[in-house]
């Protein structure tokens, strides 16, 4: 549609012109029930107020809608034709004056796929469910308005509703006479308003504060869910965590929180993890857990109810101006959640996670192609989309952690505070948080932002030691690279730890010393002298950003005795410089596979744990020689049944075990046993097999052919449910037969009849390692459709189906080629599209280079 992908050029021309005053929202649902009327798409009406200012009056502009139809469009009192100013995506508004009233009313579509207004029917109980959300851009698919951050507002929305819903917003609302009316939100930006509607099952709770002058801040809490949803609800660990963050963040930003009310929506097929939308946050419903989880479950939700929180203040109340400036509020968020989870909760080891899980996604992203600046260039709406990514995020982050150690906690959390007050309601730009940490800590941030926030790529550091005759460290140094296409080398502030063995056989730290490395080499000085280590643990204590590499002597003795390192800290950096050593094609995979069998069993923090499991699984569907990777998976397979069977019943790690056997099954024996956990016929001591379970133990016997279509229909009886009905569509799609993949396949690229969720979980089940000569045929097939699929899609669809469908599976060479063939001939095609491409070739270029060195050592050995 033209003009639908906004870019920052017109945006910043608007907002020289524009000043918005309030918005009044009214959204009639009553057409989400019943019968659709036509053949077209599901509507309901949109009418809206704009009410703005133009300092250049007859000057001209345009609001921002998409919507199936317009009804009418008045300015200022005057009617104007739909057809002539409405284009599909914009409504041209000529000859302005100094003060402005736009009264548009539009027919605007219900979603299927998580952007907008999103309809979900429950298959449970026929209920119809509705959602909205935005971020970046969608608010424009429900109400017309200037779809931009940095043109805050009020809002005030009323909605009419179906007979006995509830309708939820950012405000406080009621009902009367059948219309839901809700108050003014203080200024915000479009992307974060929000409704909510529907038979939700909603409980209340409150929390209060007196702060030190005496006033007292109340504050209504809320949390929701879909009915089915309701019996494994576990609200009361909701409430628990959001009062602890309530607390935190009062105790550390010194602002009250500013938006009332303070409600928790968990909503059926989202695509995110979860929204800041003020007073109303949204998260996916997969955060309701229908079946037994571990503790690293638990503390995932808990770390995005903080995240979210930390949003209120970071990204609601102070906002970027444009999407350059994302991580002022996406890397604030990921670094407090962890922050205050580790701070006021109780998963004190959530740094621990931070460092294996977080980290590893902003590695992975640091070294594609596509990698960025924390602070991107976003030209328009389709690169701010790709740019909710592991670098704005997790390195993001990480830099900020890192910031914390340079300028001190107190120095930050002080700039934080004066950020917020000077700000308040406002946009801002990265300058605007720099000056107030130069006030706070006294340093020089525009360094320090040169080099960390305005520069791609990730550093390695690797440490050299030097021995004395008598067994003493001579010189320990620090060497950092930098890869050739981002060759910045930047200050660090690391510790370095000297490791060796106890009496007991316990491998521990004797020696720390924290030096800053700044240059390709810095010699550790504090350090000489010291007994010879048998480990050196570079970025000890994690804190900085970088991947660490092992000299020789260290790498053998993590080989042979990594579970014997007592910090749980250490062992997940050390697990973590393997993991990015195996990718680097510096560890052949069938070692990293060896040194998990051997020593995850002695990992006791649970999310580590099953961290490694999803790295072996990893490295034997991408990066083992591939006439090796029958018997890696087969090895796995043995030593998760081992383990499994080993496990302390009921244990966390019975749970993982069995989920990792599930994953890896293949041979007749291991299946047969899943076959018999799922028939009663086979138990193991304390392993409850509830539903989700089920379906896990279901999906390898699927897509090995011993459960067919009719299997699945039982199941699916037996679990009818949202859920339920998603892992079968799953399994479905996992069969092994060419006119399955075949049928898959047209479901999700040449129709468009599937929601997002069920559309996700057929690419999923489509996508089998062990069916890669299914798969073959449709390399070529791939290239042909995915420029047609990004033009005909919504931008969420259409990414998840181009990074979905990438050929990874089939064969890498051929793979490779064609991509590169595309890519030549497709140099005009959407530099968002072409980015998707372009990181789905380096994966599999990567996954290449593993496999040759894994191939190479057979050769070697």
């Amino acid at each position: 549609m033209p003009g639908e992908n906004l870019s920052r050029d017109e945006a910043r021309e608007r907002a020289a012109l524009l000043s918005v005053d309030g918005y009044d929202v009214s959204l009639d649902l009553r057409s989400a029930v019943g019968d659709q009327v036509g053949d077209g798409p599901r509507t309901f009406r949109s009418v809206t107020t704009i009410r703005f200012r133009c300092n250049e009056p007859g000057a001209t502009s345009f609001a921002d809608l998409i919507a199936p139809s317009v009804t009418a469009v008045s300015l200022n009192g005057r009617d104007l034709d739909p057809g002539a100013v409405f284009d599909g995506s914009r409504i041209a508004l000529e000859d302005l004056a100094a003060d402005n009233e736009l009264v548009v009313d539009a027919q605007c579509a219900y979603s299927r796929t998580g952007e907008g207004m999103h309809r979900f029917v429950d298959p449970e109980d026929g209920e119809v469910y509705l959602y909205t959300q935005y971020e970046p851009a969608d608010s424009r698919r429900v109400f017309a308005n200037f779809e931009q951050p940095d043109l805050k507002a009020p809002f005030r929305f009323e909605v009419r509703a179906p007979q006995g819903w509830v309708v939820w917003s950012n405000g406080v609302g009621a009902e009367s006479d059948g219309v839901w009316r809700f108050a003014e939100t203080k200024p915000i930006s479009t992307y974060i308003t929000c409704v909510v509607a529907g038979p939700y099952h909603y409980v209340t709770d409150s929390y209060e504060r007196v702060f030190e002058d005496g006033t007292r801040l109340e504050i209504p809490l809320g949390a929701l869910c879909r009915k089915g949803l309701a019996p494994h609800f576990d609200s009361d660990d909701v409430f628990l965590v959001t009062k602890q963050g309530l607390d935190f963040f009062h105790d550390h930003f010194d602002y009250p929180y500013p938006f009332g009310k303070y409600d928790q929506a968990f909503v059926p097929e989202y695509n995110l993890g979860a929204m800041e939308n003020p007073g109303l946050v949204t998260f996916r419903e997969e955060f309701i857990f229908r079946g037994k989880v571990t503790q690293a479950s638990y503390e995932g939700r808990a770390n995005v109810i903080l995240h979210e929180m930390a949003h209120m203040w970071f990204g609601d109340l102070v906002t970027m101006v444009w999407w350059d400036d994302l991580w002022l509020k996406e890397s604030f968020a990921d670094f407090m959640g962890t922050f205050a989870n580790v701070g006021a909760t109780r998963f004190k080891d959530a740094w621990i996670t931070f460092a294996n899980r977080r980290k590893a996604w902003a590695y992975r992203a640091d070294q594609l192609p596509s990698t960025h600046p924390i602070t991107a260039d976003i030209r328009d709406l389709q690169d701010a989309k790709l740019n909710f990514d592991g670098i704005t995020y997790a390195k993001g982050a990480s830099v900020l952690k890192q910031l914390v150690a340079y300028v001190g906690q107190d120095a930050f959390l002080e700039g934080a505070r004066r950020y917020f007050k000077r700000h308040a309601y406002g946009n801002t730009r990265l300058d605007d948080l720099l000056s107030v940490l130069e006030e706070t800590s006294g340093r020089d941030m525009g360094a320090w932002a040169r080099s960390w926030l305005q520069t791609a790529g990730v550093n390695s550091l690797t440490p050299q030691v030097l021995l004395s005759a008598e067994g003493r460290v001579d010189e320990l140094a620090v060497v950092q690279e930098a890869a050739e296409s981002h060759p910045e080398l930047r200050p660090h502030r690391v510790a370095v730890g000297l490791y060796r063995r106890t009496p007991e056989g316990a491998l521990e730290r004797y020696a720390r010393a924290e030096v800053d490395v700044d240059g390709p080499r810095t010699v550790v000085a504090e350090l000489a002298g010291a007994e010879a280590p048998e480990l050196v643990l570079v970025n000890d204590d994690d804190l900085t950003y970088c991947k660490t590499r092992f000299d020789a002597g260290s790498l053998e003795t993590l080989k042979s005795g990594l579970g014997d390192l007592t910090d749980p800290l250490a062992r997940a950096l050390c697990w973590s410089t393997l993991w990015n050593m195996t990718r680097d094609a510096l560890l052949p995979a069938r070692e990293f596979i060896d040194i998990v069998l051997r020593f995850a069993r002695r990992e006791s923090d649970i999310g580590v744990l099953q961290m490694l499991h999803a790295w072996a699984e990893s490295a034997v569907v991408h990066y083992a020689a591939p006439e090796w990777r029958e018997r890696g998976a087969g090895l796995l397979a043995e030593g998760a049944e081992r383990e499994l069977l080993a496990a302390g019943p009921g244990s966390e790690q019975q749970l993982a075990w069995a989920r990792f056997f599930a994953r890896t099954a293949e041979s007749r024996t291991g299946l047969d046993l899943l076959q018999g956990l799922l028939d009663g016929t086979a138990t193991i001591d304390g392993l409850e097999v509830d539903q989700e379970l089920r379906w896990a133990f279901l999906q390898p016997l699927t897509v090995g052919g011993l459960a067919d279509e009719k299997a699945l229909a039982a199941e699916l009886a037996r679990d009818d449910t949202a859920s339920g009905k998603r892992h079968q569509v799953r399994c479905l799609a996992a069969r092994p037969s060419e006119a399955v993949k075949a049928q898959a396949w047209a479901q999700v690229v040449e129709s468009d009849a599937l929601s997002n969720a069920l559309a996700e979980a057929t690419i999923s089940g489509f996508n089998q390692p062990s069916q890669r000569h299914l798969l073959e045929p449709y390399t070529e097939k791939y290239f042909a459709v995915i420029e047609r699929v990004w033009q005909d899609r919504s931008i969420q669809i259409a990414m998840n189906t181009v990074s979905g469908l990438f050929p990874s599976l089939q064969d890498p060479r051929r793979t490779l080629d064609a991509a590169d063939a595309w890519l030549a001939a497709h140099e005009d095609a959407a530099p968002a599209l072409r980015r998707l491409v372009l990181e789905g070739r380096d994966d599999l270029a990567r996954a290449l280079r593993g496999q040759e060195c894994d191939a190479q050592a057979v050769n070697h050995g």
